[in-house]
């Protein structure tokens, strides 16, 4: 009897432990990021400081309504166009700063900008087609930017770099 009480100890001890991790270890890593990875482009001229909070905001808003086709930066429908700041410069207009991003989730163009994609992307535009989109302000959306320009600072050229890297 006494053997199967240190077995439930120790299932105790191992829950909580694996409960613990599953809690705390991303917002710990955001954590302990130092300022020059959270500095990110806000817009043309200006780079902002993102908090650890803010991006952990960040991370939660984007994994709910972004991740289903952009798991690690990639694009699921076009694995050439990721969300890494080189290939965010190339579009037109530019979307590597918060602005350019938070612009693209509320009216989403190509690649080029010539026609608008409302209607097959998930926007602002667009909630009742995509209903993720529902219910987040323009602080989110900027958490939502800002969690995507700061992942290149820590995960480096894995993001955004599709079906080479997942």
């Amino acid at each position: 009897m006494s053997r199967n009480k240190y077995k439930y100890l120790l299932l105790a001890i191992a829950t909580v432990m694996l409960v613990w991790q599953f809690f705390t270890s991303s917002v710990m890593a955001a954590e302990t990021t130092d300022e020059a990875t959270r500095t990110v482009q806000l817009n043309d001229k200006e780079k902002v400081v993102l908090s650890s909070k803010e991006i952990a905001k960040g991370k939660k808003l984007f994994q709910n309504a972004c991740a289903t086709c952009h798991v690690g930066g990639a694009t699921f429908t076009n694995p050439n166009v990721g969300l890494d700041p080189e290939t965010l410069a190339l579009a037109t207009p530019a979307r590597n700063t918060i602005a350019g991003l938070v612009d693209f989730m509320k009216n989403p163009t190509t690649f080029d900008g010539v026609e608008e994609i409302y209607d097959v992307h998930p926007s602002m535009r667009s909630t009742d087609i995509f209903p993720t989109m529902r219910g987040l302000t323009d602080k989110d959306l900027k958490l939502i930017a800002g969690y995507i320009l700061q992942q290149p600072n820590v995960r480096g050229i894995g993001w955004g770099g599709g079906k080479i890297y997942y």
